[in-house]
């Protein structure tokens, strides 16, 4: 549970750099919220645009079959009323007289009465045999061309229109009796009929609201069309009969149309078609209409959806930024951050439950802390009592030696060097539990050498028993390189720990002990390196090399030496490693800053080490 806090600190770091930090709830949920509505927006465009384009499409259809249903009538009943007018016409007993004169000029002169009489656009008399004997247009004589179309429309089948000179016109044909018309005989024809031309057809437009063109092969007889497009309708084909008309789409000058063609008459060698056009412009600009107001009631939700998004996801994800900034202010060591207390119901039941998680694992770490602490006085006095009493044993034998009588000069000076020994061996041993404990005076840095520091540290450790039979080789720098600011004592006590160390490693082979020190000088610091030709550190407490009270396979120490050593190196920059450890060789470098800048303060230190 310690390491807990650690690796959040590290993944709250992580965030803190921006290597992986992920979006924003209200971010996500702000674009989200606009997706949705840019979405629902455009589905709803398309889904609308398609059954209006349909009920358009419909619509126009329809009014185009109503058109072509309305024309059919209106020209049946105007041929209807033609042809009650004809036979009226053909009744009187004057132009009955007149026909029988047989007198081509005498009946085109006869004639003009009952053309003015009738009062239709085109009127013409014609014989037995279907020949034309008077015809007039207009307000003139038909010119011969037009007696020609005349002749042919009487001579062929019958047919409700009559296309001639270019024009077109509505016709009803009646045969002239002499006598009964079921008994007598026939003595001509009277041909009548009105015009189809712009003006009519414009006002049959106005009427049903569709355009209307009459066509007659390449040519145009009579339109409400624009002339530029009267010429792109010759290109139109579509199916049609005189029965039935369907609707297709088409395209004239950009603009669409719905239209239908129905073939009128197909008389002669050119038939003559009736096309009715539909503009699809209106409903066109009603769909975009529409479209305009779905895509602004789109973009109004967009941006009154977003602004209340932003503001709801506020709302929401503020309390839970508070509440990641009291998780990663734990996870720095910081466990007194205020957490939130207000947010939705969730955020609160998250935050109270995060404050109780919070309060349990520091009474846990403070649980854990005092096991920790109780079990290291309990290594500690089991290491050191040893130590103690072997110490006060000697001190106290040898004071009842004093006591016991006259002793020799010799013999008195031989127990009083034991029982300094035993006293140095105590203070000693006093000292690097007050170190250990930072109960000591604090570190004094001062400029000097380091290799005057190593060569004052060999004095000391020539005159230990220990290394007596030891075997020492210095490869050093030169001394001049070695100036650095540490505290001199802490170093040399360092130093000491380590080469004494090299000389108590067990010989299990019986070779005479060896131990090597080399010093390195670099740009940043300077590193020294011991190697001793002992059995090596035993595998299962090589993780453990460093930690408090840790030893193995020595008959002396307390186990803090390298505890104390690894603490003073980091205190000043630098640290100390087991760099080999194999039977004949055993190898550990420590490393000293040169300077202040890398230094580390004791707080930091016991931090690092988790020291009490």
């Amino acid at each position: 549970m310690a390491d807990a806090p650690g690796k959040s600190g590290s993944l709250s770091t992580a965030i803190s750099r921006g290597e992986n930090p992920g979006l924003r709830t209200r971010v996500l949920l702000t674009v989200a919220m606009a997706v949705i509505i840019v979405c629902t927006t455009l589905v709803s465009v398309l889904s609308i645009r398609h059954p209006l384009q349909q009920l358009f499409a419909k619509s126009a259809s329809s009014d185009l079959q109503n058109s072509v249903a309305v024309f059919a009538k209106f020209q049946s009943e105007r041929i209807v009323a033609l042809d009650r007018e004809n036979a009226l016409l053909a009744d009187l007993p004057s132009l009955k007289a007149l026909m029988t004169t047989n007198d081509e000029r005498t009946i085109e002169d006869g004639a003009v009465e009952f053309w003015k009489v009738s009062g239709a656009d085109m009127f013409a008399l014609a014989d037995h045999d279907g020949h034309i004997v008077a015809a007039y247009t207009g307000a003139s004589p038909a010119t011969e061309t037009m007696r020609k179309d005349l002749q042919s429309y009487v001579a062929g089948p019958p047919s409700s229109y009559l296309v001639g000179e270019g024009k077109l016109f509505g016709c009803s044909v009646r045969p002239l009796y002499f006598g009964r018309e079921s008994e007598g005989t026939i003595l001509g024809y009277v041909v009548s009929g009105f015009a189809i031309d712009r003006q009519a057809v414009e006002q049959f437009s106005q009427v049903t609201g569709v355009d209307a063109t009459f066509l007659s092969g390449e040519s145009v007889l009579a339109s409400s069309m624009k002339p530029e497009l009267e010429k792109q309708l010759m290109a139109v084909h579509a199916p049609a009969s005189q029965s039935k008309a369907e609707s297709f789409g088409v395209t004239l000058s950009g603009t669409s149309y719905l239209a239908v063609v129905r073939t009128l008459s197909l008389k002669g060698a050119v038939p003559l078609r009736l096309v009715e056009l539909k503009s699809l412009d209106q409903e066109a600009q009603s769909i975009r209409q529409i479209d305009r107001i779905v895509l602004s009631a789109g973009l109004f939700a967009l941006l009154f959806g977003t602004m209340l998004m932003f503001v709801l996801s506020r709302v929401v994800t503020r309390p839970l930024e508070e509440l990641a900034t009291g998780v990663h202010a734990f996870a720095e060591g910081d466990s007194t951050h205020l957490l939130p207390y207000k947010g939705t119901r969730e955020v609160r039941e998250l935050s109270t439950a995060f404050g109780g998680m919070r309060k349990e694992i520091q009474q846990a770490n403070q649980r854990l802390l005092e096991s920790e602490r109780l079990a290291t006085i309990g290594r500690m006095a089991s290491s050191v009592s040893h130590d103690l009493r072997h110490y006060l044993a000697a001190v106290y034998a040898n004071a009842e030696f004093l006591a016991s009588g006259k002793l020799a000069e010799t013999d008195r000076n031989e127990i009083l060097a034991e029982i300094r020994s035993a006293v140095n061996g105590t203070t000693e041993l006093l000292e690097s539990l007050l170190i250990f404990s930072r109960s000591g005076p604090g570190i004094r840095r001062s400029q000097l050498y380091l290799a005057s520091s190593i060569d004052k540290v060999m004095g000391m450790i020539r005159s230990h028993p220990d290394a007596a039979a030891v075997d020492f080789s210095l490869h050093c720098c030169n001394p001049s390189l070695t100036a650095t600011v540490i505290d001199a004592t802490q170093i040399e006590r360092a130093i000491y720990n380590l080469v004494l160390n090299a000389c108590q490693a067990p010989r299990s082979d019986g070779s005479k002990p060896t131990v090597s020190i080399e010093l390195e000088a670099h740009a940043t610091e300077l590193i020294l390196e011991i190697k001793d030709n002992g059995d090596g550190i035993p595998a299962n407490i090589r993780n453990t090399l460093f930690e408090p009270f840790v030893s193995e396979g020595k008959q002396k120490g307390s186990g803090l030496g390298l505890t104390l050593t690894q603490c003073i190196a980091i205190e000043h920059g630098g640290n100390i490693t087991l760099v080999d450890s194999r039977p004949g060789e055993t190898v550990f470098r420590m490393s000293v800053s040169r300077g202040p800048d890398s230094l580390s303060s004791p707080s930091s230190t016991r931090s690092k080490m988790g020291m009490l």
